[in-house]
């Protein structure tokens, strides 16, 4: 079960517009990452959650969406993400969060795929402006803006070859995922 979820929960970049997200859901997925690890158990990552249509209007200009894809300016209006939670770093809390913003993240994109959603983690984000849009304060640090919503495309996964890891869209507009094999990441075992 859990590696059907670990496949099914790719980085989606389209989503179905017309499904929105409740505040109610984004934070049954949010308390995953609460329950997950945390280095130190600081425990020093904040979330802001927005699923008001006109402040995600706001907020998605100032997002990049898939550095592969170079002729893609982005979701067109009606693919575009119905929520987006803002991950933050409490600076007052701890001066390091570790690793605990991908261990946060995956658990929050795998409670959304369990529930028949999906997100992406854009990296790729104008944090003053998007921080001025939320209102954010200072202490609090953008990491990464996490988009939901119910994926419109579909993601597969495939076998690298020739040790290219650029993802691609086909002419039907499938996204594909290149992974290294397995016994190219096991380096040794003794």
């Amino acid at each position: 079960m859990i590696r059907d979820l670990i496949i099914k929960n790719r980085s989606y970049r389209r989503f179905n517009s017309s499904v929105k997200i409740t505040f109610k859901q984004i934070e049954k997925w949010i308390e995953l990452a609460r329950f997950s690890a945390s280095g130190r158990n600081m425990q020093p990552l904040k979330y802001v959650v927005c699923t008001d249509e006109q402040i995600n209007e706001k907020i998605f200009p100032n997002l990049g969406w898939a550095g592969f894809l170079t002729d893609w300016k982005g979701p067109a209006e009606n693919e575009r993400p119905v929520a987006y939670i803002a991950v933050l770093h409490d600076k007052e809390l701890s001066d390091n969060y570790y690793c605990d913003d991908g261990i946060a993240i995956q658990s929050i994109l795998l409670g959304a795929v369990e529930d028949g959603f999906g997100g992406c983690i854009i990296g790729t984000v104008n944090k003053s402006k998007v921080a001025k849009i939320l209102n954010i304060p200072d202490n609090l640090e953008i990491l990464w803006m996490i988009a939901l919503g119910k994926p419109a495309e579909k993601c597969i996964l495939e076998e690298m070859e020739n040790n290219d890891i650029k993802y691609w869209r086909d002419s039907n507009e499938i996204h594909h995922v290149p992974k290294r094999a397995l016994s190219e990441i096991i380096s040794k075992h003794v």
